[in-house]
């Protein structure tokens, strides 16, 4: 990461031939050409094998898992355990981004120069399908070969659910089905040791790529944005850690340390699904039952994203201020429940707290293209989300195994 960041300046310096540190025009497109090269390292030599494993992985030790189980009742019990929580921390996220954003005030007298909004157009147009019709396509296969192939995490689990339920049912017969899943998920992992040695080719390669483009000097314009924004990441992580040490006493900080390299990587490719197979392998050799690491990581991935939910109250709030739109405190939290519901159906968008950030903005008449003003940093917020994701989900996953196992 480091020398990414050095790398990426370097070449940063070389393409401000005016040195007005920033660039424009043909110095602009060049250093894109550029970035586009070393972007390659982090999404196709990183993170299209690590997204090679997602869908196998989840599909046979879900099936596995489930199949496993003497009580079918336990995939009721869990399931109902994994959804207190994640609306619990859901919400508490949403409303602490709620609470910093109007105290911090970042989007008064905000002024950040020039704002491009040529690429807001593209999430603008992801919105287009927001809606229940969409959100039930992510949900409800039609066939479970399409969702295999794009990685519909949430389609793939209600598959994977109803199979298992079904083989469980079966009895002695299906044991053979099951032994066979589960020497697969056991050979997938190995697969996944092996793309993870090519993870710090994709840091590099993603850090580079971004600062070639930007320049470091963009924090510096973005320094109170960040702040605020960061202030809150490290307020969710303090009441996160709390509520673990809670449940978990001293054993917080052995998960920290399985946690370790999980939240490193996805730190620095700002990729929370870059790391799903890392993180199921860790959680497990921390010792939570692979049954339950197998069902609640996938559903966490679509409805425990803690770090994405700050974010997108205090990025839409933020937009609404910069544009003197003023928001009644009936209005925001209005805007919170909508958040709550409305974030769940963008499974596997890129860009996902932007896209829905975007559906928010529309709805309560702020201008959209005020996403024109985070899009230059949100690189540098998406470290911090993805990182807190993690983080999110593996204190849920151990916190539940830990009610399963009492």
């Amino acid at each position: 990461m480091l020398v990414g960041v050095v790398t990426g300046q370097l070449l940063f310096m070389h393409f401000d031939v005016n040195g007005d540190s920033q660039l424009v025009g043909s110095e602009l497109d060049a250093a894109k050409q550029i970035a586009s090269y070393f972007k390659l390292l982090t999404t196709h030599i990183f993170l299209r094998p690590v997204q090679m494993t997602i869908a196998p992985l989840v599909l046979t030790t879900l099936i596995a898992g489930i199949a496993k189980m003497d009580d079918i009742k336990t995939v009721g019990r869990v399931g109902g355990r994994s959804m207190i929580w994640f609306i619990s921390a859901s919400l508490v996220s949403l409303l602490l981004g709620l609470v910093l954003v109007n105290y911090f005030q970042p989007g008064v007298n905000a002024n950040f120069g020039t704002t491009d909004t040529s690429s807001v157009a593209d999430v603008v147009g992801k919105t287009q399908g927001f809606s229940l019709q969409n959100f039930l396509e992510h949900v409800f296969p039609m066939s479970i070969f399409e969702a295999l192939a794009h990685n519909e995490i949430l389609q793939i689990v209600l598959f994977a659910v109803l199979f298992a339920i079904a083989l469980n049912q079966t009895g002695e017969k299906a044991k053979p089905i099951i032994d066979a899943l589960d020497t697969m998920g056991k050979a997938i992992l190995k697969i996944v040791g092996y793309v993870m040695w090519l993870a710090p080719l994709g840091v590099f390669g993603g850090i580079t790529a971004i600062i070639a483009v930007k320049g470091l000097v963009i924090l510096k314009l973005y320094k109170d944005y960040l702040i605020y924004f960061y202030t809150g990441i490290g307020l969710l992580w303090v009441i996160l850690l709390s509520v673990g040490y809670l449940f978990l006493k001293g054993k917080l900080w052995k998960l920290l340390s399985h946690l370790r390299n999980p939240l490193m990587v996805a730190f620095s490719t700002t990729s929370s699904e870059a790391v799903f197979p890392k993180l199921s392998q860790e959680l497990e050799n921390f010792g939570c039952k692979k049954k339950v690491v197998s069902f609640v990581l996938p559903l966490g991935y679509s409805f425990n994203l803690d770090g994405s939910m700050m974010y997108m109250t205090f990025a839409s709030i933020f937009i609404a201020q910069a544009y003197n739109v003023p928001l009644t405190l009936g209005t925001q939290l209005t805007m919170l429940l909508v958040l709550m519901l409305t974030s769940k159906g963008i499974a596997g968008v890129p860009r996902a707290s932007l896209v829905v950030v975007a559906a928010t903005c529309s709805m309560f008449n702020i201008p959209v293209e005020g996403i024109a003003l985070i899009l230059p940093i949100d690189h540098f917020c998406d470290m911090g989300r993805s990182m807190t994701n993690v983080l999110g989900n593996g204190l849920a996953i151990s916190v539940i195994d830990k009610w399963e196992k009492e």
